[in-house]
């Protein structure tokens, strides 16, 4: 097998890893109806997921950093493949909470260690390219996962979903072992070094406004499908199309936010992504019941969100680019805090009774991040007189 096609492959696994975390987002409400829980508690398997992937996989990646690239992935690819056996065969909600803690560590295992190999793999000019793969994979399950959730839950039991994801594990486990090469870990390096990123304030500020985007996202989001049945009033064959229609527009979106970038730059980018999606939101909380209108707010959410995607993680690499691989990995586990905080504060909402409330959350999240670059942008031509040297 080619390098590309090598490559190729390892961004499926990386689909197959996010697609475990989005997939549940659009099965919320058939999963507490089967396990006799509410809509809220069935939305914490999704924090507990983003919350294991963000802060726990750094400290496990530091703790194998030794360790055989290729036998981390076949380890990581196993936990994986029985922790959503678990989610699939258990019914306690203990059971299926912790399972979902394991799975979204070796999920982050799984990614981080798909970047590596693909950078090991890739010749020098193309490692930029192997990276961009990889994370394109992940993306894509982002805007895949949640229609094909609601898809497969129309057709058969929602378990039958997760022991899915078991079996193409398992599957991509075996593969790995035949296609992939053993790799040396990489000598262990004091955490300060690592942190040293950090002290750009540029950066650090990026990484903020990439957590209060995918918060604003994830707080809406994760209650999507019991929004539309519940606030639209739409059916289940309704919500699957919105969320397919939805899945759609955030490419679109992914694919324009690429171009603005390439064109405009990133913070132009970021800015116009940011305000239209605000008004995309605001816009969606004063759609009451209707049938089709709704699509109309969902479509300018989904193109505007997601634009600003492409924008944040090029403005990062542009920032730090001898550290691309510590940053996109900076920008990976701000983004899943990012999801589970926002998973987590609209439970607490939906527990409150107030579906509505969750679409202002995530406006004002959104409104906030645009007066931010508002005011670091001034703050820049007052220093250099130039808004492009931000």
């Amino acid at each position: 097998m080619s390098k590309t096609w090598l490559i190729f492959f390892l961004a499926i696994i990386s689909f197959l890893a996010g697609t475990d975390e989005y997939i549940i987002a659009g099965i919320l409400d058939k999963i507490a109806e089967t396990n006799d829980m509410s809509v809220a508690s069935a939305g914490q398997l999704i924090t507990s997921f983003s919350i294991s992937f963000g802060l726990l996989t750094p400290i496990v990646i530091v703790l194998t950093r030794k360790m055989d690239r290729k036998n981390l992935l076949m380890v990581a690819l196993l936990i994986f493949s029985l922790s959503n056996f678990i989610v699939a065969t258990f019914g306690d909600y203990v059971v299926m909470f912790s399972a979902r803690i394991t799975s979204g560590i070796s999920a982050g295992l799984i990614e981080v260690t798909l970047l590596t190999i693909a950078t090991s793999i890739a010749e020098p000019e193309k490692k930029g390219s192997a990276i961009a793969t990889i994370i394109t994979g992940f993306s894509m399950s982002l805007i895949v996962g949640v229609p094909l959730g609601r898809f497969l839950a129309s057709l058969m039991d929602w378990r039958f979903i997760f022991i899915a994801l078991s079996v193409l594990g398992i599957l991509f486990l075996m593969l790995i072992y035949k296609l992939i090469p053993s790799m040396q870990g990489e000598e262990e390096k004091p955490l300060k070094e690592q942190l040293k990123i950090l002290k750009n304030n540029r950066i650090t500020f990026i990484l903020i406004v990439t957590f209060f985007w995918m918060f604003s996202y994830s707080i809406v989001f994760s209650y999507i499908s019991p929004y539309l049945l519940q606030v639209i009033k739409v059916s289940g064959n309704v919500v699957s199309i919105a969320l397919l229609i939805y899945g759609l527009s955030s490419l679109v979106g992914s694919k324009l936010g690429g171009f603005s970038t390439d064109k405009y730059g990133a913070i132009k980018t970021i800015f116009l992504g940011m305000s239209i999606n605000a008004i995309g939101l605001i816009y969606f909380s004063l759609v009451g019941e209707s049938s089709w209108i709704f699509l109309i707010p969902l479509i300018i959410w989904g193109i505007s969100a997601w634009s600003s995607g492409p924008a944040l993680q090029f403005r990062l690499i542009s920032l730090a680019p001898t550290v691309a691989s510590i940053i996109l990995s900076l920008y990976t586990s701000i983004s899943q805090l990012g999801m589970a905080f926002g998973s987590g504060v609209g439970g607490l909402i939906v527990n409150l009774g107030s579906f509505e409330l969750l679409i202002w959350v995530g406006a004002s999240s959104v409104i906030l991040i645009i007066l931010s670059l508002l005011i670091v942008n001034q703050k820049e031509i007052v220093k250099s007189q130039k808004i492009n040297d931000f």
